[in-house]
């Protein structure tokens, strides 16, 4: 079993963030364990309506798998210290060269790191889903089924984007199928049941309720839309299903929020629905292709929609259009607001970057916004995402003494010289270098950084210092200033309130 911690992103709630495992299924007819066929689970309450748990778990648990892995480590050189004791001329005095070591040896061993998790058969073909951690650079994929016997797998197609992996196994006959359910139509306190093998006990199965669902600014993966529950899910049920009354899979347990390493009441699945969109492209190609825009994008809190003259938080504002992208050909602009996707509302950054990334590439859609206060639609030609698309820009700080100083938000600014527009990788007169930023100011509060690039204040573009200043000055009043900062290759828009 794979234990493996995470934190990317600066996920908000994570003091740990420990991956578990899950797998999907393609479609099949949903299991009846109340006799009445597609019909809805009856009504809680009567004694006929407790859950037959027993029932889900007898049905489903042969399509649940428990997977093992191997992969070779190169080991450390424990060797090394003693080689440099037995080479001294002074022990070779004493004991003679027959204790020095061959230098032409080898020291550098190799070692078989093992780990297991767990999976689902989607279909009789034998293919498996799990998460992309669970195989994550094996050598070795074992697959051992309920009844015992074990196959080797091989990878048909990873995400490691979702998390979501694709493996196959050969020869094991007439395969039992696990049903995949409906996760958008979920509700909060439904029933969920997990299956997997944590800590490597096979066939485990635990009980709880869905607790939240969208769960997307956790910072586990690239696209995150979480199923919260509290089934227990520990390490080793990672690729297992979760799943609903009916024994239908609505989701791929992935990972557990822990401060011990062990269950706390809070596991996150990949809805299921999710996953059969990465599935189908993982079957054809083996890897997933995705829509793009090319914009940089944040979330609308109260203070930025203040500042753009918004009735009310909410919404995806647009803080960078990129040249030549979809979203400069459609006509997109710096502060626009989106709020709508082919008119499906907007609630964050999350929301949009996933209903983007699964539209076809090539495919048109159409985008509701608020530009200056007024709502407009525009119609944008979906892209193909970059091969390095997500690959994070180190912020770069320059050393120099800075210049002027606004204390009412904490900022040290300097120009931006030729030479540290070179080494800073900026353009001249692209903004102003921030060149410090005081301890607990409004700055700080805010994440700015040195070295960082302030291109726009209060709307609007600032070359200099001395036009930096100028603006902020005109704030005083309003005691508020938005500002549009580069970091990297995209920029954003920062609220900073005076103290």
């Amino acid at each position: 079993m794979t234990r493996i911690q995470q934190a990317r992103k600066g996920g908000p709630l994570l003091a740990a963030m420990i991956l578990t495992f899950f797998v999907a299924a393609s479609p099949a007819p949903a299991l009846d364990f109340f006799g009445g066929g597609d019909k809805a689970a009856p009504a809680a309450g009567a004694a006929a309506t407790i859950p037959s748990f027993a029932s889900v778990a007898k049905a489903a648990g042969p399509a649940v798998v428990h997977i093992r892995v191997e992969k070779a480590v190169k080991g450390v050189d424990m060797m090394q210290g003693f080689d440099e004791m037995f080479n001294n001329p002074f022990f070779e005095r004493f004991f003679g060269p027959q204790l020095r070591p061959d230098r032409q040896q080898k020291r550098q061993k190799k070692f078989t790191q093992r780990g297991q998790g767990s999976g689902f058969i989607m279909d009789k073909n034998g293919h498996i889903l799990t998460n992309y951690h669970v195989v994550e650079n094996a050598d070795s994929i074992t697959v051992i089924l309920a009844d015992k016997r074990e196959f080797k797998a091989k990878t048909v197609g990873s995400d490691p984007q979702t998390d979501v992996a694709l493996i196959k196994i050969d020869g094991a006959g007439d395969l039992p199928v696990l049903p995949l359910g409906d996760s958008d139509k979920l509700e909060v306190g439904e029933w969920a049941i997990a299956i997997g093998n944590p800590f490597g006990l096979e066939q485990t199965v635990t009980v709880g309720v869905i607790s939240a669902k969208g769960r997307n600014q956790v910072g586990i993966n690239d696209y995150e839309s979480f199923i919260q529950t509290d089934a227990a899910i520990n390490p080793g049920n990672s690729g297992g299903p979760l799943l609903n009354i009916r024994g239908e899979a609505i989701g791929i347990n992935s990972a557990i929020f822990s401060r011990s390493g062990g269950y706390m009441g809070i596991g996150f699945s990949i809805p299921i629905n999710m996953v059969k969109e990465i599935e189908t492209q993982l079957l054809k190609t083996g890897k997933v292709t995705r829509g793009w825009l090319g914009v940089s994008i944040q979330n609308v809190d109260e203070k930025l929609a203040q500042s753009f003259g918004l009735a009310k938080a909410g919404g995806v504002l647009i803080s960078d259009v990129q040249a030549g992208t979809p979203a400069a050909k459609a006509g997109l602009r710096q502060g626009d607001v989106i709020i709508k996707l082919n008119d499906a509302e907007l609630a964050n950054v999350g929301d949009l970057r996933n209903r983007v990334a699964m539209l076809e590439p090539g495919s048109k859609a159409a985008l509701t916004l608020i530009r200056d206060g007024k709502e407009q639609r525009l119609d944008v030609l979906i892209g193909k995402q970059p091969e390095n698309f997500g690959q994070k820009d180190e912020n770069a700080s320059g050393n120099e003494t800075p210049g002027d100083v606004s204390g009412q938000y904490g900022l040290q600014l300097q120009e931006l010289t030729p030479e540290l527009a070179e080494r800073l990788g900026y353009q001249p007169g692209q903004g102003v270098l921030i060149g410090g930023v005081e301890d607990g100011s409004a700055a700080e509060q805010a994440g700015l950084k040195p070295g960082q690039l302030i291109e726009e204040i209060n709307r609007k573009t600032v070359k200099n210092v001395d036009e930096a200043m100028a603006a902020l000055k005109k704030t005083d009043t309003q005691k508020r200033v938005l500002l549009k900062v580069r970091i990297g290759r995209g920029s954003q828009y920062v609220v900073l309130s005076a103290q």
